[in-house]
């Protein structure tokens, strides 16, 4: 079974519903495997745990 794993800040269940329905068909389109053949992982960590260009997502959201 093809597995797809995003890991993500915390995110809302349409927004995670939207993901998983996406990733799935699109997975699905390119690699011709039917889309009951995949699952889905969202690992959401906290905005203080994921740092990009040496800083935090939450120092970065706090930018804005």
């Amino acid at each position: 079974m093809p597995t797809i794993t995003i890991a993500i800040d915390p995110t809302s269940e349409e927004k995670k519903k939207q993901l998983v329905e996406t990733l799935t068909s699109e997975a699905s389109k390119i690699t011709g495997y039917p889309p009951a053949f995949f699952y889905v992982y969202i690992q959401e960590y906290p905005v203080e745990n994921i740092g990009v260009g040496g800083k935090t997502v939450k120092e970065i959201k706090n930018q804005k």
